[in-house]
């Protein structure tokens, strides 16, 4: 299975064309399939949006193929085309696919504007395991349902509530910081959508969560969140800007309210 023209941006299509060309040849026999995930899966994709990708192998990547693969991300990275410089994604082995052990196992994994493969836990996750499976885009390979075993609703629903908690106390404490007008808003997104997983046992897309707010969440919260959507646009300017001290305290306490209402067991 393969979708030619995988989003409505044919520049982005370029790039993701000559990414699947290019990890066809290099892992052969070794690639099980190619997913476009994230954002262009879920649907509130934009000229700002990361590109998410997934690629699910059978074996451990080999040294030679680790060597290619580097050279060919390096190689799309010099691209004339900015697309070529927000790939994302991890290149997943089977059996770590299927028995989620996070702590265990670290694919080889590149992050948006970076050019190298590192060893990274970023991307093993239930969260992204259900984006995947249930919305993934396939660029290669057959349907992603046919790869990855069904989400356990229980299991989505604990890791969710530990990552309102978790990194709630990282960005309370400051040791996360939210002091620039990307990362602010980009929390403030977060937990809505988190909350929003909560109460649909899916994950839908930050704007979907936005219109669920309205309807579900205190019209402070649900204001909250439509301000942080509009503050999407430019991200690479944004994070270089201070946050809107507002706006930043209204998201601190939004996260609590968030982690009070998860403690109790009820949103």
């Amino acid at each position: 299975m393969k979708i030619d023209n995988p989003t409505h941006y044919p520049d982005l299509n370029r790039v993701l064309h000559e990414l699947a060309t290019s990890v066809q040849a290099i892992l052969s026999g070794n690639l099980i399939g190619l997913y476009l995930q994230g954002s262009f899966a879920t649907g509130d994709c934009d000229e700002h949006s990361d590109v998410d990708f997934l690629a699910i192998i059978q074996e451990e990547l080999t040294e030679a193929e680790l060597a290619q693969l580097q050279a060919m991300h390096k190689r799309i990275f010099a691209l004339s085309i900015s697309w070529a410089q927000h790939l994302e994604g991890s290149y997943f082995p089977l059996v770590m696919l299927r028995r989620y052990e996070p702590a265990r196992d670290r694919p080889f994994y590149i992050d948006n504007g970076s050019q190298e493969l590192v060893r990274h836990d970023h991307d093993n996750t239930w969260v992204v395991r259900w984006t995947v499976r249930e919305q993934g885009i396939p660029l290669l390979g057959p349907p992603p349902s046919e790869v990855i075993d069904p989400i356990p609703p229980e299991a989505l629903h604990q890791e969710v509530v530990k990552t309102i908690q978790d990194w709630g106390a990282e960005i309370i404490s400051g040791s996360y910081s939210i002091n620039n007008r990307w990362a602010q808003p980009f929390a403030a997104l977060s937990y809505g959508r988190m909350l929003h997983t909560l109460a649909t046992g899916q994950i839908h897309s930050k704007l979907a969560a936005v219109s669920w707010a309205e309807d579900h969440l205190d019209g402070r919260w649900a204001n909250l969140l439509k301000r942080a959507w509009a503050e999407r646009p430019f991200p690479s300017q944004k994070i270089h800007q201070p946050a809107d001290p507002h706006e930043r305290q209204e998201t601190l306490k939004f996260i609590q309210h968030a982690k009070s209402g998860t403690q109790r067991g009820t949103e």
